[in-house]
């Protein structure tokens, strides 16, 4: 034993105390942020994570594009910046169910998540900026749409009074395009937070949303007329259509009466909820 001791030889490899600037959660935040802001348009990634995401904003960019086309032949606007997030669901589910678990699945698949939740990131941080990068992503893809519609009307009309007007009716359609992230957003992120597998995952999202609306057909044609005017509350995608319809359609004109303040409550509950169940399930994982 002492033999071996005395031949014992210590090794210096190079490791070094870091002595640069502690930059702190926030600065972790932020960059778990745009990195998913990034990943979810594959960004940095191979050519084959950005295919599907770009297919479905290349095609949301080509609806917008023959509005404005149409309008600048004809004068007349086909669709407004309001009808615009919600005649696009389809493709703003498909954007989600791809786009959800490349943000969340992977890292429970791969087993980084430990990595992640050493300090001086807290699961409540990493939570919370997956779901502000998958709002984001789904709101600039929308918004990115509007803007492209707005500079074609804005060369449609005739002096600034006009061009004032017409960003005026933009506002509200962001501001739509906003509500369908934020709904669309924490509902997908928490059900592809369940699953490591990503394929599992995306169609267990597209079934939540698609799945839920022939109960609201259902709803409407055996119920009275107050069951029709809250049968849209039993999906997301006719929930947000419903606080659509509330804050942008004429009075009188709306399918959902004087419910609308309720289809905004419930859907500011779907998203409260889902943070909230969101922050419980990455309370629990990778202990």
């Amino acid at each position: 034993m002492a033999q071996a001791e005395a031949n014992g030889v210590i090794h210096d490899i190079g490791y070094q105390r870091y002595r640069g600037p502690r930059l702190g959660g926030g600065y972790a935040v932020r960059s778990l942020y745009l990195h998913g802001v990034r990943t979810a348009f594959g960004l940095g990634r191979s050519a084959k994570s950005k295919v599907f995401p770009w297919i479905v904003v290349g095609i949301v960019f080509l609806v917008a594009a023959v509005v404005t086309a149409i309008r600048g032949q004809t004068g007349q606007a086909v669709m407004s910046y309001t009808d615009f997030p919600e005649s696009l669901t389809i493709l703003i589910i498909m954007f989600v169910a791809v786009v959800a678990p490349e943000l969340v699945s992977r890292d429970l698949r791969s087993g980084v998540l430990p990595l992640y939740f050493s300090r001086p990131l807290s699961r409540g941080d990493y939570a919370l900026a997956k779901l502000c990068a998958l709002v984001t992503a789904i709101w600039l893809m929308l918004a990115g749409a509007q803007l492209l519609m707005f500079i074609g009307g804005a060369f449609s009309v005739d002096g600034m009074p006009a061009v004032w007007d017409e960003f005026l009716d933009l506002l509200p359609g962001l501001a739509y395009s906003l509500v369908h992230a934020l709904v669309f957003g924490s509902i997908a992120l928490l059900v592809a937070s369940l699953s490591s597998r990503r394929a599992v995952a995306a169609a267990v999202v597209v079934a939540v949303f698609l799945v839920t609306t022939p109960v609201v057909g259902v709803l409407s044609v055996v119920g009275n007329r107050t069951a029709q005017q809250l049968a849209p509350m039993a999906s997301p995608t006719t929930l947000v259509g419903g606080v659509g319809d509330w804050l942008f359609e004429p009075t009188g004109l709306s399918g959902i009466g004087d419910f609308g303040p309720l289809y905004g409550a419930v859907a500011a509950s779907v998203v409260v909820v889902s943070v909230v169940l969101l922050l419980a399930r990455y309370r629990r994982v990778a202990r």
